[in-house]
């Protein structure tokens, strides 16, 4: 695996759209703090989180993995592990509404 930038002594952030068995997202976490890097927290949308998903996470190196509750994981939250879920449940409902509505969507991320 390839790293691009210097990580040493740094708080890094992978993001992801989709992360499933966690293979890939342990191995990155791992490498990077190999590379000196503070520490990693990953932000993933949709958390599927099959098979040796959870294990790979926590004997990982990764700080924080933090997803969405696009998919409902209840069941391995708050167990001592690594994982934290936000709700994004308002905002599926406004996007939904305003699509019906036929009113703007993008206007949900204007700050």
């Amino acid at each position: 695996m390839n790293i691009i930038g210097d990580v040493k002594g740094k708080d890094c952030i992978i993001l992801d759209d989709i992360i499933d068995s966690a293979g890939t997202i342990s191995n990155a976490a791992n490498r990077i703090m190999d590379l000196g890097a503070n520490s990693i927290t990953s932000y993933v949308t949709h958390g599927v989180l099959t098979g040796k998903a959870l294990e790979r996470i926590n004997n990982s190196k990764l700080t924080e993995l933090v997803i969405t509750n696009s998919i409902n994981n209840q069941d391995i939250l708050n167990n001592g592990n690594k994982i934290r879920s936000i709700d994004i449940s308002n905002l599926l409902g406004e996007a939904i509404k305003r699509i019906s509505e036929e009113s703007s969507v993008s206007s949900l991320f204007d700050f």
